[in-house]
């Protein structure tokens, strides 16, 4: 279905049965991310899943600001407003996941329980921030100049996604299909608008003031999000870290059918 939102209209997937769970898909994903999962969340929960702003069939607008993430939040909100749903459960993966708590920062009534997978409060410092808006402006340039090819090229050869490398051949096809189908515009003002460096940091106040119950999902193999979580579980009030010890950073997709089974576990206790 489509959700129109100040101007933009929102692909949105909606199937299933129970408490609303809103999933939110990372950087070059889309509601496809979480195609696999459906059947069974959908047992127990009513899955709400968009395409973020600038992904999938969701529209790519040319202004900057409508991918700043406390817009996006804003937009999430005005989704679930006109669905209707008071109250969700929230999962978020990466950049899905930095949006998915800010969405619980920004509107903590809203949220009964929140899971983090790979996910990052934000950069902690100016000096960190500035640096890696240089960076992702860099590779907005990339997808500008040389086109989406150049960037999926490039970013599936980054560290952070080298334990995907293990995966089978038709499964990293997929995967690459689904991202090349991105909107080049949508990519590069994700970027430049939702990156890592462009988001306020959520670390102390804004993440120690959260009362849902809270769940971070790491892979072993992803050393620096490890760390990240280990932070954050200083901070939050509520929180659960699991480790998933033969995963790198996208355990949905490395570590499937236990990632489920944890998420459905946390969902219905």
């Amino acid at each position: 279905m489509n959700v129109l939102i100040d101007g933009i209209h929102y692909h949105v997937e909606v199937s299933g049965e129970g408490f609303p769970l809103l999933l939110l898909h990372g950087f070059t994903g889309d509601s496809s991310t979480w195609t696999s999962f459906c059947h069974d969340w959908g047992q127990h929960s009513k899955l709400i899943v968009p395409d973020i702003i600038g992904h999938g069939m969701t529209e790519s607008s040319e202004e900057i600001q409508r991918y700043q993430i406390e817009s996006a939040a804003h937009d999430l909100k005005g989704i679930l407003d006109e669905l209707g749903v008071k109250q969700i459960d929230l999962l978020g993966y990466s950049m899905g996941g930095r949006l998915a708590l800010t969405f619980a920062v920004l509107f903590p009534d809203r949220v009964r329980k929140l899971v983090l997978e790979s996910t990052s409060p934000g950069l902690s410092t100016v000096e960190e921030r500035e640096f890696r808006r240089m960076k992702d402006a860099e590779l907005a340039r990339l997808i500008k100049e040389q086109g989406i090819k150049s960037f999926v090229d490039y970013w599936e050869e980054i560290p952070l996604f080298s334990t995907m490398r293990r995966l089978p051949s038709v499964t990293k096809e997929k995967i690459r299909a689904q991202r090349l189908s991105n909107s080049p515009e949508g990519l590069a003002n994700s970027l430049l608008g939702m990156g890592t460096g462009s988001q306020s940091s959520w670390w102390g106040l804004p993440i120690r003031q959260l009362e849902c119950e809270i769940l971070l999902l790491t892979g072993g193999e992803d050393v620096k999000f490890c760390r990240i979580a280990e932070g954050m579980m200083k901070d939050i009030k509520n929180g659960t870290w699991i480790i998933f010890e033969n995963s790198g950073h996208a355990i949905h997709v490395e570590e499937p059918e236990k990632f489920g089974t944890i998420v459905s576990d946390f969902l219905n206790t």
